[in-house]
């Protein structure tokens, strides 16, 4: 069933965003401390043992100058350097293995797919990134929105979020990517990512955010109990008093926000019946969009969205983008 507003009143929905005044101030700190890491990509050549598509094994500085892993998987049959996608995974998901991520390097893209610190442990797919917090931080609710709760320069998000960031420079310090066509994209927690990367940075060719999470934190903790959006109101059973310190912690890591500061060409996608990234949360950060949107909506879908079907719209955004046949 609808789980949200009318699609009617969901088009005209525009909340007032909740956003720290320092907030430029707060990324541009955060993004300076991890420049002073040297990007440090290595790719290692993996065999898959796929006649078609070349991978290999990368690992980059993320937050802190701690390493991250990814995939990069290449056309083996390529003539000179090539269009890039940076894909981020879904929450308690990882990079898995190499031969779930073919189709953006069948479609003759350079694929890049980071990893999740500390992430991987009850998703389709597996991490073998490590989240080493050596300021650690206060109590949390069973996951990763609640961890560091207290402070944004402890939170969780602040980590992964300059892993994504970074993971644009390591792409681009490959010698088969052309670095002037990059693209970020993902779904749900990369969707996310996806549109913080957008905001964070102004040389992107295009973003693709489906069914997004980290959007409009206050609301969606008060409309659903699925997914990670109700550890915010786990956390807040106990800690009755603490709700502006949590809201004003998120506020700093809301998509809404990223969402504003964006410019590239963006392609966002909506389920109705999604009831763990709620459609009102989704539509905040698309009205708020800095840059060119589209949104496709999913009337009858939960949180899978789109899923697969959704791919030629996608091939077809990044083909206008990147001055190629669809």
């Amino acid at each position: 069933m609808l789980v949200d507003m009318p699609l009617d009143r969901l088009r005209e929905y525009r909340p007032d965003p909740e956003e720290p005044a320092d907030f430029d101030t707060f990324w541009k700190q955060t993004l300076d401390d991890a420049a002073g890491h040297p990007i440090d990509t290595r790719f290692t050549p993996y065999d898959a043992r796929l006649a078609t598509v070349e991978v290999q094994d990368v690992t980059f500085s993320g937050w802190g100058g701690q390493p991250v892993k990814a995939w990069l998987l290449l056309p083996r049959h390529r003539t000179g350097p090539l269009p890039a996608v940076v894909q981020y995974i879904g929450y308690n998901g990882g990079r898995g293995i190499p031969y779930e991520w073919l189709t953006w390097s069948a479609a003759g893209y350079a694929h890049l797919v980071m990893d999740n610190r500390g992430q991987g442990g009850g998703g389709k797919t597996i991490s073998e990134t490590a989240d080493i917090a050596p300021e650690g931080h206060g109590s949390s609710a069973p996951g990763f929105l609640t961890r560091g709760i207290e402070d944004p320069a402890k939170h969780y998000y602040r980590r992964l979020i300059t892993d994504a960031v970074r993971a644009v420079d390591a792409v681009r310090s490959s010698p088969d990517v052309d670095g002037d066509r990059v693209s970020v994209l993902g779904g749900s927690q990369g969707g996310g990512l996806a549109l913080a990367v957008a905001g964070l940075r102004a040389d992107l060719s295009a973003a693709i955010a489906d069914v997004p999470f980290l959007c409009h934190f206050r609301r969606a903790s008060q409309i659903t109990d699925n997914g990670p959006y109700a550890e915010i109101a786990r956390w807040l059973k106990g800690h009755r008093f603490g709700a502006e310190t949590v809201f004003g912690t998120l506020s700093y890591f809301d998509a809404v926000n990223f969402a504003a500061r964006a410019t590239c060409p963006a392609w966002f996608s909506v389920a109705l019946m999604d009831n763990v990234c709620p459609p009102s949360t989704v539509f905040a950060a698309y009205h708020r969009y800095g840059g060119p949107a589209e949104l496709e909506v999913f009337t009858y879908n939960g949180h899978e969205g789109g899923a697969e079907y959704d791919l030629p719209r996608k091939l077809s955004a990044l083909a206008s983008v990147f001055g190629r046949d669809a």
